[in-house]
């Protein structure tokens, strides 16, 4: 088995590697002056089991290129099997036809990871189910709530908490945390009129004298969070914080939540975690190396994976 990594997050490849005690491969990513990519295995990596782990964040293209480019590279070096370990899979907002003449862009995403060589992919808590079924190739999506439910666990005195999806859409994610810690289920109806921008319009269930919990996928902006929070408490909510799996957190997001009535924003390292975010008082970063490190190991002696999850 060799573990190769590219640029876009080397801390959390880091991790990987010493919880499974095997030294990262040796690989040279670097840019040409126009800044294509260039790669260059310094490993014999003949008939071995590769697992190359990058999240496709920002920059989402540069890193995409690195991720298939990587891939190629093993394919010509004779790589028995490649599996493409993308913790975040970016693009994944774009799993269906939003309008006319709009593209379906995770399916192309999934069509070139495929083509480019990859023989099967690792990822975490994908936007939307179906996507694993956009991929021609066998696809792992590694659900975080078992990690969450025992952070909150430690954290929580669980008799008064309420797990909140911060919309419909996220109710069966939010409705398997529930059922980890024994919490009820409460949902915030909301309408977006464009991207980036949401309006809270109903809160489904009774969440007055409740610690809430919003428990989502990913926060970008953070407008959706700091809104859902507003209208819990002003719903007599007793407090909110929230856990989220992938902390995009573009342009202002991290002062916006940090300004927030949030008591707390928990998210993963699925993506490189930056200077505002190890600065913010309200964000704490909890990892993921442990639980990918253990699904790369039972991939790797062909064991079961969902049983992760039992």
């Amino acid at each position: 088995m060799k573990l190769v990594a590219g640029n876009s997050n080397r801390a959390l490849a880091e991790a990987i590697s010493q919880y499974l005690d095997l030294p990262l491969t040796e690989c040279a990513v670097r840019r040409f002056a126009d800044q294509e990519v260039f790669v260059e295995i310094r490993e014999n990596v003949r008939g071995a089991d590769v697992f190359v782990i990058q999240s496709t964040s920002f920059p989402a293209n540069d890193n995409l290129m690195e991720l298939l480019i990587i891939i190629d590279a093993l394919v010509r070096a004779s790589a028995r099997r490649i599996t493409a370990v993308v913790p975040y899979f970016g693009y994944a907002r774009q799993d269906r036809k939003m309008g006319g003449r709009t593209p379906i862009s995770a399916k192309l995403v999934a069509n070139i990871i495929t083509r480019a060589g990859a023989d099967r992919v690792l990822t975490v808590d994908l936007h939307a189910g179906q996507i694993q079924g956009f991929f021609d190739i066998p696809t792992d999506n590694l659900y975080i709530a078992p990690v969450m439910s025992r952070d909150i666990k430690e954290r929580y005195t669980l008799d008064n908490l309420m797990v909140v999806s911060p919309d419909v859409g996220g109710v069966v994610r939010a409705r398997e945390l529930a059922k980890r810690i024994d919490a009820p289920l409460a949902i915030v109806d909301k309408r977006r009129e464009r991207p980036g921008e949401s309006e809270v319009m109903n809160i489904i269930g009774n969440v007055a004298g409740r610690d809430c919990l919003l428990f989502d996928d990913i926060v970008d902006s953070g407008g959706t969070l700091c809104n859902a929070a507003d209208a819990l408490l002003a719903n007599g909510a007793k407090s909110v914080a929230a856990y989220i799996t992938h902390g995009v957190l573009s342009g202002g997001a991290v002062a916006r939540i940090e300004a927030s009535r949030l008591d707390e924003l928990v998210i993963t390292d699925s993506i490189a975690v930056t200077e505002p975010i190890d600065a913010a008082d309200k964000l704490r970063v909890v990892s993921i190396a442990p639980l990918i490190g253990e699904a790369i190991s039972r991939t790797a002696l062909e064991k079961s994976v969902s049983s992760l999850f039992d």
